[in-house]
């Protein structure tokens, strides 16, 4: 077939043919091949299975990548408009089933898959979407228990997120009339589904946290199918809540469905009406309640009114209160005691202490030289130097000399030397 097309095409480089063939150009070699292959019917359309591998999300939006299995290898490209609608990430590793046509690419001479559509083989496209996103926000910590708040207990006013028109918005009201009259309600509407429904979410949130007065929040909707309560599986919705300043409520859908907005959110609840029931207390069970309190505050004052009334009249009965006077009698008595054990105290410790220092005077008295001049001796010392004399044989004539006597002191002259000393008396200096 390759050499009957081949004979219809004129050769581009004017070269004559050899043995009755022509000589291509490597060009039209390609364009050959690529019309052979885009007019085979069973190739275009054509659905291929394989895993992907060397996945890559080009900037200019078009995706790259390589569908393999354990025989051979097929590149494939899927560009950006066709693959906007995607709702899982494909990467490598990932299984799918590629729709699209077979073509060339002329440049560089090889064939590829153009893929039209893409979906995971062994799976639906939308559960692989809600796992790749759940485990996405989970490793950023958007579901960590740490990161919850608590729902006020007592707010004033509630939040709600929900299609004005729809079954959710009704219930919610019901419930919150009808447990919490006196609560306010504010409805921020949104679109709850379809293409538009994220972006609608997102938008009424942020009107919410941009208020000073909403308490608690709740977001979602009815029951559906997986496709309707698409909207909260929805990134952007996911980051909204995680964002918002108001603890969030999440209400989609019934008992058995759960979307990335419950994981996200401060508390998650298995119906738009139980989600009420979780935002404000019952106001009858509330009065019960404080009505029980009270009786328990005014049984608990009885009693402690009842006690102290009783310790009172004990008081009023005690000696203390009808006879004062002997408390203080005593107490005179004890000061009186203490009084003159103390003044023996001091007696006693002065008598010890005056005759032990008579003792130390008497003696001092027997050591001091004082003593020994009262009994007619005295003492003779160099005047000036006031160095005692014990050796006559160190006194020259003319020294100046002062004898200590038990009275006075006597001025002298010395006018011999050795055992000859002669006193002359001179006025004391």
């Amino acid at each position: 077939m390759l050499a009957n097309m081949s004979e219809a095409i004129v050769s581009e480089s004017g070269e004559p043919g050899v043995g009755g063939r022509r000589v291509l150009t490597v060009g039209e070699v390609t364009r050959i091949i690529k019309g052979v292959l885009e007019r085979s019917p069973d190739l275009n359309p054509v659905l291929v299975k394989g895993e992907i591998s060397n996945f890559k999300h080009h900037s200019s939006g078009h995706m790259y990548f390589t569908l393999k299995d354990d025989k051979a290898r097929l590149k494939c490209v899927m560009f950006r408009g066709r693959n906007a609608s995607l709702r899982f990430r494909p990467e490598d590793g990932l299984t799918v089933v590629a729709g699209g046509y077979i073509g060339v690419y002329e440049t560089a001479g090889e064939y590829q898959l153009y893929v039209d559509e893409l979906y995971p083989a062994g799976q639906g496209a939308l559960h692989l979407a809600f796992e790749q996103l759940k485990a996405k926000l989970a490793a950023e910590g958007l579901f960590a228990p740490e990161r919850k708040r608590p729902i006020p207990f007592l707010p004033r006013t509630v939040g709600v997120v929900t299609s004005p028109t729809g079954a959710a918005i009704r219930d919610i009201l019901s419930v919150l009339r009808r447990r919490f009259p006196r609560v306010n309600i504010l409805l921020a509407p949104a679109i709850v589904q379809g293409d538009e429904g994220p972006d609608s979410v997102v938008a009424a949130i942020r009107r919410m946290n941009r208020r000073g007065d909403v308490d608690v929040l709740i977001v979602g909707r009815g029951g559906g199918s997986l496709e309707e309560l698409w909207t909260f599986n929805d990134e952007r919705v996911a980051r909204a809540i995680a964002a918002s300043r108001i603890p969030v409520i999440s209400a989609v859908g019934h008992e058995t469905d759960f979307t990335i907005a419950d994981f996200v959110a401060d508390r998650r609840a298995p119906t738009p009406s139980a989600a009420a029931e979780m935002a404000v207390p019952e106001y009858a069970a509330l009065l019960r309640e404080i009505s029980v309190q009270r009786e328990r505050l005014v049984g608990a004052e009885t009693k402690l009114i009842a006690r102290l009334r009783d310790g009172l009249r004990y008081l009023e009965k005690s000696p203390a209160l009808t006879r004062p006077q002997d408390r203080v009698r005593q107490l005179s008595q004890q000061v009186d005691e203490l009084l003159h054990r103390a003044q023996l105290a001091i007696k006693n410790a002065t008598h010890a202490k005056r005759s032990r220092m008579e003792a130390l005077v008497a003696k001092l008295d027997a050591m001091s030289p004082l003593g020994t001049l009262a009994r007619g001796y005295a003492i003779c010392r160099f005047e000036g130097t006031d160095e005692v004399i014990t050796d006559a044989s160190k006194v020259s004539p003319g020294d100046r000399l002062r004898v200590r006597v038990r009275v006075g002191e006597i001025a002298c002259l010395a006018t011999d030397s050795g055992n000859g000393v002669e006193q002359v008396r001179l006025p004391i200096g």
